[in-house]
């Protein structure tokens, strides 16, 4: 199925779905996609600001198959058209080969060739963490048994990885020269530099702790922006961090903690920019629990099982709906989000295999 796969990879690689921008719509690479599901039911919803989806179904379904189809912006490292597929040795180079067009060209390849019923939601909201189309699915409460999230994980299933939480903070100072004692207290990026400070021995607090093969809280000072010259006391500072808990910890209790450790809480405003729950979602008990499941799935659905994750995806957001989500996909995370991208193709043809079990054994 080697040919038929890299046909469609082809195809969908050159179409541009790079988020940011994400000018996308319901043409282009949904139009395509559309035109390769005969006898499927098919549905493409615009949910605005450049996200569509497509829901399309066949037979009645007791597992769904999600793929984004937008990819990172390309980079001037690239060393050929990023949107034109190169096939070279076992590999296949190409803007979202790995990340993850590598997948949707697998699933319509097997579609197309292996009978039986089976579900598939593309999406182009990924990388921009604005899961429009997902959400749209989950407001229908569709009945399914079980969600595959296409990712790169080596054709593993992977059943837990951590949540992901964005925060901006900005400090306010007071103005003035640097000579003065007041500048210790008064200057927003000191103010900045002593909650970092802070913020890195809270999260060394954590090392030990463990999930699912899981081991201590991500977290990373992205960036610090603030004051003017060395004699002037800064008056505003920005700061953005991010961290990525265990799905054993409790995100709202994370920011609790961060907030007390501004030095002026006054002086601070505080905000969460984006939160993605982790794999699984609930409490501990419960995240245990849906981790067996999600075990009991894979085999069932004849899965290899790998080790939990770092990275986010959005298997999160239907688990936290209630679906039993598995993250599997073609290609290594290693190769996502770099020039000359590639994927390589035993792993499309190893997707290719098991999403036709899959389709043929559903969960029997």
């Amino acid at each position: 199925m080697r040919e038929q796969i890299l046909s469609h990879l082809e195809r969908l690689v050159a179409f541009d779905t790079r988020n940011p921008p994400r000018r996308i719509d319901e043409g282009g690479i949904f139009a395509y996609c559309a035109s390769q599901l005969a006898g499927f039911d098919v549905r493409i919803r615009d949910h605005g600001a450049g996200s569509v989806s497509l829901f399309a179904t066949r037979g009645t379904p007791r597992v769904v198959v999600n793929v984004h189809l937008d990819t990172v912006p390309s980079s001037p490292a690239w060393s050929a058209d990023p949107h034109q597929l190169r096939v070279i040795g076992e590999r296949a180079i190409g803007l979202g080969a790995c990340d993850i067009k590598g997948a949707a060209a697998a699933l319509l390849a097997v579609v197309q060739e292996v009978p039986g019923d089976i579900a598939l939601l593309f999406t182009s909201d990924e990388e921009a963490n604005d899961a429009r189309g997902v959400a749209a699915f989950l407001a229908e409460r569709h009945a399914f048994d079980a969600v595959l999230v296409a990712e790169p994980t080596l054709c593993e299933a992977v059943l837990a990885h951590r949540g992901i939480s964005s925060v901006l903070l900005n400090f306010s100072g007071q103005a003035g020269h640097a000579s003065g004692a007041n500048a210790m207290l008064d200057s927003a990026l000191h103010q900045a530099v002593r909650f970092s400070n802070g913020l890195l021995d809270r999260v060394d607090a954590d090392r030990s702790l463990r999930f699912g093969g899981l081991t201590g809280l991500r977290l990373n000072i992205g960036r610090i922006e603030g004051g003017i010259k060395a004699n002037m006391i800064a008056p505003t500072t920005e700061l953005r961090f991010g961290f990525r808990p265990l799905p054993s910890q409790d995100i709202e209790r994370l920011h609790a903690d961060f907030r007390a450790l501004l030095p002026v809480k006054e002086r601070a405003v505080y905000q969460e920019t984006f939160r993605g729950p982790s794999l699984p979602s609930g409490d501990v008990a419960t995240a245990e629990e849906r981790r067996l499941a999600a075990r009991d799935l894979a085999d069932a659905l004849g899965l290899p099982i790998g080790n939990a994750v770092d990275f986010w995806t959005e298997a999160s957001l239907f688990s936290q709906a209630g679906y039993d989500a598995i993250v599997f996909g073609p290609g290594d995370i290693g190769q996502a989000h770099t020039a000359d991208e590639w994927v390589a193709l035993e792993q499309l043809e190893r997707a290719a295999t098991h999403y036709a079990k899959v389709i043929q054994h559903g969960l029997g």
